[in-house]
């Protein structure tokens, strides 16, 4: 897709090389506040409804709030020292230090006549509706594509003869099947394949040196290697020519204690052992309910910060649909907001001393050791963090530019952990391919200093097992 150029309803632009009008709805802009500069030589196209609807939703604090701002911003600057005729013909995008323009942004106004309306005007999606209507009469050969996150306004506007579309340019994968697991399993020994290997040892550590030819498909940093005879390596450098493993013991990761818990499969053991590594500073946990994920990166977490004081506080936030509007209706403080929201990392708190002498002591004397603070993804947004955990539960219903806010916010000695489920995304414009979670973990794939893992099973119980296959 290209970029896109604003139409007013009295403005006819000539027909030459037909560049397509690409009109934009208003959760594209929450979603990407950035959108409009990437649809390339193409005309960008902002109803004046859509800037209403920013303009209602861009008070308070909550992050559509943030993210409606930034929208306005980015039109702004490119649309606030235009004329009013500049606007209607559309004004050109630039980008960066690139002297030549590509695309343009205008707006398209509301009001259309009689003969035009194909909705009742009391809905503001049918007002869009109507406007893309009577630009694309006007400009009948030139392609006009509505781009809206919202299924059913892609469906009333195939109804009305509107070409519709989702947007996809933060999508980077197509089928959430091709998504890294973070590991690669062998059935037989991975050992059988092998031919050319040089082993290496340094500092504890045993390195093998493969041709990168050994494996046949895509392989990552701090990806792991299993196979069913117990073998287990994590990948510590790969080039197009050679491929760095670094040796585990599985059965030392199995019987290794974190904060009291002990890894109940391999993948768990796997993700443990990325979590406690100080040379990682992005983990995402991904899997289904009960797999493991809250309790693990808890576990984790405080082992880093209570006995060796490798970060100064551990910060935990969740993203859930509704929280921010919700948050400011409940009283008290920010964390006592913040606490029904955080339920899970509470649960998992109890369920790691729930065999103690005390539990409550036990607790208690580990939210006195350790500041386990529970904070709104607002209170992420502009600050930087130093020498601090942060604990991100729920991240797949965060967009890709919210990740992107938070990820940044990471400084110096930080590590950021990211827990998700993409089969239970909340939110209404998102989808296991488009979540912010997926669009982390492709990114990040290459970087030698971050890791996913996709955990397997539910250990939780034989219940919950049976439930999430079954129901």
């Amino acid at each position: 897709m290209g970029d896109v150029k604003l139409v007013s309803s009295s403005q006819v632009l000539p027909q030459h090389d037909s560049p397509i009008f690409y009109i934009l709805d208003t959760n594209v802009l929450i979603h990407d506040p950035t959108a409009i500069k990437n649809f390339d030589e193409h005309h960008v196209v902002i109803p004046m409804t859509v800037l209403e609807e920013l303009d209602k939703l861009k008070s308070g604090k909550v992050a559509v709030a943030a993210d409606c701002r930034q929208a306005i911003r980015e039109i702004d600057n490119l649309l606030g020292r235009a004329s009013p005729d500049e606007v209607e013909r559309g004004v050109p995008i630039q980008r960066g230090k690139k002297l030549k323009p590509c695309g343009s942004l205008s707006v398209l106004m509301s009001e259309t006549p009689d003969n035009v309306i194909l909705l009742p005007t009391h809905l503001n999606d049918n007002k869009i509706l109507n406007a893309v209507a009577h630009l694309k009469q006007r400009h009948p050969g030139r392609r006009t594509v509505l781009v809206t996150k919202d299924i059913n306004l892609r469906l009333k506007a195939r109804g009305c003869g509107i070409e519709a579309e989702d947007y996809h340019s933060d999508q980077l994968l197509s089928d959430i099947a091709n998504l890294n697991k973070g590991y690669i399993e062998f059935q037989d020994s991975f050992w059988n394949e092998v031919e050319d290997v040089h082993t290496e040892h340094c500092n504890g550590r045993t390195l093998y040196h493969l041709p990168r030819t050994v494996i046949n498909q895509d392989i990552y940093p701090n990806q792991f290697l299993y196979d069913k005879t117990g073998f287990l390596a994590r990948v510590v450098k790969v080039n197009k020519d050679r491929i760095v493993l670094r040796h585990l013991d599985l059965n030392k990761l199995m019987e290794r204690e974190t904060w009291g818990l002990r890894p109940r499969d391999a993948y768990q053991a796997m993700a443990l052992n990325l979590l406690l590594d100080p040379d990682v500073h992005l983990v995402n946990l991904t899997g289904a309910a009960g797999s493991g994920k809250t309790i693990l990166a808890l576990a984790a977490a405080i082992e880093m910060t209570v006995p060796s004081n490798m970060y100064r506080r551990i910060i935990a936030t969740r993203s859930t649909q509704g929280l921010d509007e919700d948050i400011g209706f409940l009283p008290g403080t920010e964390a006592e907001k913040m606490e029904p929201w955080l339920g899970a990392i509470t649960d998992n708190l109890e369920a790691l001393h729930w065999d103690d002498h005390n539990a409550t002591s036990s607790i208690e004397y580990v939210l006195e050791k350790v500041p386990l603070l529970f904070k709104s993804l607002n209170y992420i947004r502009g600050r930087s963090f130093q020498q601090t955990l942060l604990l991100i539960d729920e991240s797949q219903n965060l967009t890709p530019h919210q990740i992107k806010t938070i990820v940044t916010r990471a400084g110096t000695g930080s590590k950021v952990i990211c827990l998700g489920n993409l089969a239970q995304i909340d939110t209404p414009y998102l989808t296991p391919t488009s979540s912010g979670l997926t669009y982390l973990t492709e990114r990040f794939k290459n970087f030698e200093h971050g890791g996913s893992l996709q955990l397997q099973g539910v250990p939780r119980s034989i219940l919950a097992a049976y439930a999430e296959k079954h129901l």
